[in-house]
């Protein structure tokens, strides 16, 4: 599969939490732990918000770990909100194209999982999406349907009504095929102000996806731990595992839950339930 982290709070340098911690994702690139594969070298991307208009986007087919591009960008580039992914390719080819995150407008999009039968699925999905979107996919994953798909149905207005749907039609058109087990998935959304993620699965446990504790929490459990202290109220991270392996800072997010994140800390959750209207 992929793994991939998300960071709204006080600006940080990338490099912090790329390859400055115990388990970052450059780490999880390698040795992940909770992944369906330890190895996730399929390429790497990184959105960040910053002075400009709308995010920029960093992607390289080169495994994170071995992108000397990566490591010269992440220690000079400072952001209060940013996604990385790294990559673990399914069926499609390993090309820019294919990495996360995608990009429309503000709108950053990331994914870990799968459509079963994606290959039986695409041409139906691909006719549902909006026809001024469809000329901006330039890929061939399911990742970049299910975003364009999102952006049909609303994402700009309430990102986990817009997955809910979504992932309604995707599960309708592979009930119609016979297609069992249909979507695998944890997603992270951003308009460069707020942060969704998604943990759900049709059948069966969905991909791993965990929250940072409230600041205050972390700050009580380990005052030893300078890094813990320079924390804000504002710091938030949604990861696919954990960054280290300290008691108290990772809070799994449950399966079958949308989890916004706002600035203050606010980590709010409720059910996400697929629906086709």
């Amino acid at each position: 599969m992929c793994r991939w982290m998300a960071w709204l709070g006080q600006p940080v340098l990338v490099e912090e939490l790329l390859f400055n911690t115990q388990h970052g994702i450059v780490d999880q690139s390698l040795h992940s732990r909770m992944g369906a594969e330890p190895t996730n070298g399929d390429g790497f991307g990184l959105g960040w918000y910053g002075a400009g208009e709308g995010p920029a986007v960093y992607r390289s087919v080169s495994p994170a770990w071995a992108d000397q591009n990566l490591r010269e960008l992440a220690a000079h580039v400072e952001s209060p909100l940013f996604l990385a992914h790294v990559r673990a390719a399914i069926g499609s080819p390993v090309q820019e194209t294919n990495c996360h995150p995608f990009r429309r407008g503000q709108w950053l999009f990331v994914h870990n999982g799968f459509l079963a039968g994606f290959d039986k699925l695409r041409r139906e999905l691909m006719l549902a999406v909006a026809p001024d979107l469809f000329p901006e996919v330039h890929g061939s994953t399911d990742t970049e349907v299910v975003f364009n798909l999102a952006l049909t149905y609303g994402l700009q207005d309430d990102p986990v009504r817009a997955l809910e749907r979504t992932v309604g039609v995707i599960e309708e058109v592979a009930r119609r095929q016979d297609i069992a087990s249909a979507v695998q998935a944890t997603f992270g959304v951003s308009d460069g102000t707020t942060l969704w993620a998604v943990r759900y699965a049709t059948e069966g446990p969905a991909r791993s996806l965990y929250a940072s504790a409230d600041v205050g929490s972390i700050r009580q459990l380990h005052p030893e731990n300078p890094r813990f202290q320079r924390l804000s109220p504002d710091d938030r991270l949604i990861v696919s595992e954990p960054f280290s392996d300290l008691p108290g800072v990772w809070q799994e997010i449950p399966q079958g839950t949308a989890v916004t994140v706002q600035r203050g800390g606010v980590l709010d959750e409720r059910p996400f339930t697929p629906a086709l209207s």
